[in-house]
C-alpha cells in the first residue's frame, strides 16, 4: 500500500532522512520507532506530501505520488493524524465530526469505534480530556474513509486506560484487511503489540526492522540502545 524507496529528505541544506526505504502492505500495520530527533515525524511528513523529497520515491498502491500535493494523496486514501490531539476547541465534539461528514451512518460508525465520545457529543472539544481529544482526532480522520492511516505518537500524554483503547482500535482497524496503518510511537511495547512489523530509525537511517509482537521488544530496545 505504502512504499518509501531510498528516500532522502530534510530542511534546507540539512538532510534528516538518508536513503530510507519502508513498505507497509495493504491490511497491515507497521511502526516506526526511534529516539527524539531520529527523523520519525519527518518521515511521516514525506509520506503525506508535507515535505518534498530530495531523492527517492513515495508510492501509494504502486502509484508514484512523490510529486503530488497532500490533498491529492488524501483523495487517494491517505489519512493523517498528527501529534497534539488536534481539534477545534470552541466547537462541540459532534460539530468537529460534522466538519468532515454529516452522514448519519458514517458518524455512528466512528462513534462505535470510540464509544466514549457518545457521551461528549454536546461538549466543547477544548474541554475534553487529552485522551478524548485524541480519540476525536482519530475518529475525524476515519470519517474520510482512508485506506492508509498515519498516526504520529497517538499515545503522547494519554492516560493508560485510553492508551489500551487506542491500541485495540489500531489492531481492529488493521484486522479489517482493507486498511494499512503506519504508526510512529515512543512506547515500544504498545507499538509492537499494535503492529505487524517495525522499523527502528536512528539519525535518519533504518538501523533495524522485523516482525512485531511481544517477542521483538528486546531486539528493538537493543537496537535503540546503540
Amino acid at each position: 500500500m505504502l512504499e518509501l524507496k531510498s528516500v532522502t529528505a530534510g530542511y534546507g541544506r540539512t538532510m534528516v532522512l538518508d536513503d530510507v526505504s519502508i513498505t507497509i502492505p495493504t491490511g497491515k500495520a507497521a511502526s516506526i520507532m526511534g529516539h527524539n530527533g531520529a527523523g520519525k515525524t519527518t518521515l511521516l511528513r514525506v509520506a503525506c506530501g508535507l515535505l518534498p523529497v530530495k531523492r527517492g520515491q513515495v508510492l501509494l498502491d504502486g502509484e508514484d505520488v512523490t510529486k503530488l500535493r497532500p490533498s491529492a494523496r488524501v483523495r487517494r486514501g491517505l489519512g493523517y493524524v498528527p501529534q497534539g490531539q488536534l481539534c477545534f476547541p470552541q466547537m462541540t465534539t459532534l460539530e468537529n465530526l460534522h466538519l468532515v461528514s454529516t452522514e448519519r451512518g458514517a458518524v455512528d460508525g466512528v462513534l462505535d469505534t470510540f464509544p466514549a465520545l457518545r457521551a461528549q457529543l454536546g461538549r466543547r472539544a477544548g474541554l475534553l480530556s487529552g485522551g478524548q481529544r485524541q480519540q476525536l482526532s482519530i475518529a475525524r480522520t476515519l470519517l474520510t474513509r482512508p485506506r492508509l492511516l498515519i498516526l504520529d505518537e497517538p499515545t503522547e500524554g494519554i492516560q493508560p486506560n485510553v492508551v489500551e483503547e487506542i491500541e485495540q482500535v489500531i489492531t481492529r482497524l488493521a484486522e479489517r484487511g482493507d486498511l494499512s496503518v503506519l504508526l510512529v510511537e515512543q512506547h515500544v511495547g504498545f507499538a509492537l503489540r499494535a503492529t505487524d512489523t517495525y522499523y527502528v530509525l536512528e539519525s535518519g537511517r533504518i538501523t533495524s526492522s522485523g516482525e512485531g509482537g511481544d517477542g521483538a521488544e528486546s531486539a528493538v530496545r537493543a537496537a535503540m540502545a546503540v
